[in-house]
């Protein structure tokens, strides 16, 4: 595709092009990427997007390729170790939280059989939302305020409603392109 059309956000940067081509708005099914965008888009609160995208591959390195057993077992060794790792954010908050974050996330698994089906069960019919946005892109809804208050509840930090509603997006539970995006 020459000269594609693409959403405006992101830009020109062939990371970021490759990973709104690509990923964004296309549906996650298994546990193990939404583990992985769920600790990713945790550790962007406050941050761009492009300052995670470009720490990705650090951040497989530096959680176990998010084997979601493994890093649920990190301990303080593993955090010490994380905070002077130069490739992820090293935010001790964050860190934590998102060893904590695993170990939720493994508890969700056993009461709903998969974090998938716990995230669908918020979702409309339980299928994902595709919108047809003209040109400006929410940054939250009824199910990420939903999904984020639940979270909450249940201990999950570093996830409020507008990072619930990007990760709805990374995973493809919203769709989100715009309507003149070939990526639609």
């Amino acid at each position: 595709m020459s000269n594609p059309t693409r959403c405006p956000w992101c830009g020109t940067d062939p990371l970021y092009t490759k990973y709104h081509d690509e990923e964004w708005g296309k549906e996650v099914h298994n546990d193990h990427t939404l583990f992985e965008f769920l600790t990713l888009e945790s550790a962007q609160a406050g941050l761009s997007w492009i300052t995670i995208l470009r720490r990705r591959e650090n951040y497989h390195k530096a959680f176990a390729n998010f084997e979601v057993d493994s890093v649920a077992a990190f301990g303080p060794d593993e955090v010490e170790r994380l905070l002077q790792d130069a490739g992820i954010i090293r935010n001790r908050l964050k860190i934590q939280a998102a060893i904590r974050n695993t170990q939720l996330f493994v508890e969700v698994q056993k009461e709903f059989g998969s974090f998938h089906n716990y995230l669908y069960r918020f979702m409309p019919g339980g299928k994902p939302i595709i919108n047809h946005p003209a040109q400006q892109v929410l940054t939250h809804s009824p199910e990420s305020d939903a999904i984020s208050k639940d979270m909450k509840k249940r201990g999950f930090k570093f996830f409020g409603t507008t990072i619930c509603y990007a990760f709805m997006q990374a995973t493809g539970m919203v769709n989100d392109h715009l309507a003149g995006c070939d990526f639609r």
